[in-house]
């Protein structure tokens, strides 16, 4: 995955600060917009876990702060619903000015609300996914229901969200007043993808169910069972990110050959954000990569060497499989179980010293099939044989050098600036 900084102009002339997320070493086939939810920004984390799901499926994602929040200009008291649905817009038209117009917008919360009313005026938008997302924009007044009268009376009120201070001002109340989201919904006509917990105790699930009446087919809805209203638990971020990747390909124009040029078999690609959480292309097919949470990782994949012992098992099996089916013998399964660690060598001299430690694979292969013991033995010999423990037995080299990543571009104009991380 790359990540570039982005900025843009909204209508009032403020700049407004984003990430675009892109796939590693294949060209985005579509481009996403993500609306974040009221009061929060573009680096909450459940954000970022759906962005990388999408981004793993070869979708480019931007992630924005809308007008006073985060990183973005503004103030936020000045701000107001229809304010959010102009800057995406804002982010629509610099998407299609400067790389591609964008075909999918997903929003959280009252950025569901929001993405929806955009949608509706961004014609390149051919999917719409909503994640608790209230039926009616006025649903958000109920976070500072406390503070209504003050506002009504004072024309604003400071409100306490989340533990942070935000100033409301009534101008904000009266724009949710003229705003249904009922007749917008009925009226859009795209592809709508409903997410919602049951569980969500900040927009109740009858707001889903509200919304999926009022739109038109097609329209899907998915029940986030256990989820709470933020989607604190990765799990649960991820799984959102790639049930919405797998619905929206089925309304997207997917190019079949979209990689870029490479004479590389493995890419890793690691932003400055992600810790130790890589993204991956391994021939044709995408994976992430990283370390264990008390080594300071996310988990959110295998670690390198967990990686390296995954190579090794696989190529034992295969071999074994080949080579078994070549003699007529019949084995129905086999696993092989491996794992790494630095430990002493058998016919280790100076066990005593932790310099005497090498890198060692211990592996396990259990065979089911009718065998003779002399067979077993020969499987065994020939598990021995198979390429990548011969490769981890024999004399290699890495050689390595620095290239321009301008250089894996196909096409020197457009595209050029996408990996131009700034």
């Amino acid at each position: 995955m790359s990540l570039q900084k982005i900025t843009f102009q909204n209508k009032e002339g403020q700049t407004l600060v984003g990430r675009l997320e892109l796939p590693v070493d294949q060209h985005p086939h579509n481009f996403v917009i993500f609306a974040h939810c009221f009061t929060c920004n573009k680096n909450l984390l459940a954000v970022k876990n759906i962005g990388k799901a999408l981004t793993s499926s070869g979708f480019a994602v931007l992630r924005f702060d809308f007008t006073g929040l985060g990183e973005s200009d503004g103030d936020f008291a000045d701000t107001n619903f229809s304010g959010n649905v102009s800057d995406l817009i804002a982010a629509a038209e610099h998407l299609e000015k400067n790389f591609k117009a964008p075909t999918l917008i997903i929003g959280h919360s009252l950025g569901g609300a929001a993405a929806l009313f955009a949608a509706a005026e961004i014609g390149s938008v051919k999917a719409v996914a909503t994640i608790g997302a209230p039926s009616n924009p006025k649903h958000v007044q109920h976070l500072f229901k406390s503070n209504l009268a003050e506002i009504e009376k004072s024309g604003k009120a400071i409100v306490n969200l989340s533990g942070r201070d935000f100033t409301i001002k009534k101008q904000f109340l009266d724009d949710l007043e003229h705003k249904s989201l009922p007749n917008v919904v009925e009226r859009l006509r795209k592809p709508l993808l409903i997410l919602h917990s049951p569980q969500d105790d900040t927009v109740g699930i009858k707001n889903a169910e509200e919304i999926y009446v009022a739109a038109r087919h097609p329209k899907s809805f998915v029940s986030l069972d256990g989820a709470d209203h933020l989607l604190m638990r990765k799990e649960d971020s991820q799984y959102v990110g790639k049930v919405i990747a797998g619905w929206s390909q089925r309304y997207m124009s997917i190019p079949k050959n979209d990689s870029l040029k490479t004479k590389h078999q493995v890419v890793a690609s690691l932003g400055i954000e992600d810790g130790f959480t890589t993204n991956m292309k391994v021939g044709s097919h995408f994976m992430i990569a990283d370390e264990p949470k008390d080594f300071g990782g996310n988990d959110y994949g295998p670690s390198p060497y967990e990686l390296v012992s995954a190579g090794l098992s696989a190529c034992t099996a295969m071999t074994i499989q080949m080579y078994t089916k070549r003699k007529g013998w019949k084995v129905d399964l086999v696993e092989v179980h491996t794992s790494y660690a630095k430990s002493h060598a058998e016919d280790c001299e100076n066990c005593e010293t932790d310099n005497a430690k090498i890198d060692t694979f211990h592996r396990e292969i259990t065979l089911a099939g009718d065998l003779d013991e002399k067979q077993k033995i020969r499987i065994l010999q020939i598990a021995d044989k198979c390429p990548v423990h011969k490769t981890l037995h024999s004399k290699t080299q890495v050689i390595t050098k620095l290239v321009d990543p301008f250089d894996y571009a196909q096409d020197k104009g457009k595209w050029k600036s996408l990996y131009d991380v700034r």
